[in-house]
């Protein structure tokens, strides 16, 4: 494999990015949809040949879930001008852990019903991670679902709030378990994954009557509402452990919630594991959604039927594409990361468009891939825009690609470059001058041409 730890994109204006030789991009995407040919015919191929695998196959996963609901009041992320403690638990937040192994090669998607993990956060838990389970730092896809209704996980600062980071010792040490935990849950296994369509989303970047854009509801917007669905069953075809993957804020609930809950994504597991006929484990991810929120979106005021509404319409979906995928031994497990650095950008400032923008430190971003059979997860460290994870997916050689965001690690808001004549709130807190969007599906299709 060859896996580049550290790309740093040479310039620091957009006019100034080269990447690798390529002196355009259309040149670029020429030679990537070609490469991306000769690839979609090798997966083929390679489906062909996993189907014929007999029972004799390695295979195996293995799933564990963890109760990660706070037992002492703590200040709530997401929102902030949230300062309070939060006031009561209106229902439970879980982490996921689903572990693959083929015998050769040991894998890991871990999740969590809270807003984010830092770089360094993400540097302790997955070394503390592979040193208790054995899986090494580039299998782990660390992803949680960006909820907006959880315990804050920001615990680098002087004044930190004892139980706040008691908390977040506690949560990691549960991670940590839950790991372990699926790791010793695995057995032989059949994977297969399939999508749908849920419509309970829409971008949220709209018209503001005095200038520019503001946050709130756009039906002209672009918006991706695919359902992506990973079904896991043991050697006798029994689901046990269900992946869905929609790109939509969770965010239901708003900044006047302060109550504990696991917003949409919470009420979507809930749904699943209660109306599944098979005793699943249901792990939630967030798609590329930057610019997108839920249809029922930041509440003055506590409204839970909402949040339960939309877990009902997604779950229902996720049901009806999980009983129709087929499933099968995976036969290769492979996975890579890359760090892009791209020209930083100070954030603040007015939501107006502007033409200029003050530079500022460089941003990592890392990117992750992790293949099981012809399953694409794709992680990015960020808070990506609609529209970049819509390029990748559609320029993925691999007919099955997920885009993971706020995946190992948080970079901030990721967006197009268009979006920074229009402006709006994710211009202006965006760490990362224009150019990131080109940067970063070129170096991601790059790397699933490349991945083993």
């Amino acid at each position: 494999m060859r896996d580049k730890k550290n790309s740093k994109l040479p310039g620091r204006r957009l006019c100034e990015i080269k990447i690798l030789t390529f002196r355009s991009f259309t040149i670029r995407l020429f030679v990537l949809l070609f490469l991306a040919f000769i690839l979609f015919c090798a997966n083929d191929h390679e489906i062909t040949a996993i189907e014929k695998m007999d029972s004799k196959s390695t295979f195996s996963a293995g799933v564990a879930k963890v109760n990660i609901t706070p037992s002492a009041p703590v200040v709530m992320a997401g929102y902030g001008a949230r300062t309070e403690p939060f006031r009561g638990v209106n229902d439970s937040i879980f982490a996921a852990a689903t572990v693959f192994d083929n015998g050769i090669k040991r894998a890991l998607i871990i999740t969590a019903e809270v807003l984010s993990f830092c770089h360094r956060s993400w540097e302790e838990l997955t070394g503390r991670i592979e040193k208790e389970t054995g899986i090494e730092r580039r299998y782990i896809i660390l992803a949680p679902v960006h909820n907006h209704g959880a315990p804050s996980t920001r615990i680098y600062s002087d004044n930190i709030d004892e139980d706040l980071l008691a908390y977040n010792m506690d949560l990691r040490d549960k991670l940590v378990r839950a790991a372990s935990e699926a790791v010793s849950n695995m057995r032989p296994a059949m994977i297969g994954s399939g999508s749908g369509i849920c419509k309970m989303s829409m971008n949220r970047r709209a018209l503001n009557a005095n200038g520019g854009i503001r946050l709130g509801r756009n039906p002209y917007g672009l918006c991706d509402q695919e359902v992506g669905v990973v079904r896991i069953d043991d050697r006798e075809g029994v689901p046990f452990s269900i992946f869905v993957n929609w790109p939509t804020h969770a965010t239901v609930m708003g900044g006047g919630n302060y109550f504990i809950t696991g917003d949409w994504p919470g009420a979507a597991r809930r749904y699943i594991e209660r109306e599944s006929p098979w005793p699943v484990i249901t792990t939630v991810t967030a798609g590329a959604s930057g610019d997108i929120d839920p249809i029922y979106r930041v509440r003055p005021d506590f409204r839970e039927s909402e949040t339960e509404e939309i877990g009902i319409i997604l779950g229902r979906e996720v049901m009806r594409v999980a009983e129709e995928i087929t499933t099968w031994p995976a036969a290769s497990i492979s996975a890579m990361q890359r760090v892009i650095s791209l020209p930083g950008k100070i954030p603040g400032g007015s939501n107006l468009p502007e033409e200029v923008f003050e530079a500022g430190p460089d941003l990592e971003v890392r990117l992750s891939l992790l293949r099981i059979g012809n399953i694409m997860f794709a992680g990015i460290s960020g808070e990506v825009f609609t529209e970049i994870g819509m390029k990748i997916k559609e320029l993925s050689p691999y007919r099955h690609t997920w885009v993971i965001t706020h995946c190992n690690g948080a970079s901030g808001y990721l967006i197009t470059d268009e979006a920074y004549g229009e402006g709006g709130y994710e211009v202006s807190v965006t760490r990362a001058m224009p150019g990131a969007e080109d940067a970063i599906i070129y170096n991601m299709v790059e790397m699933m041409n490349l991945i083993d």
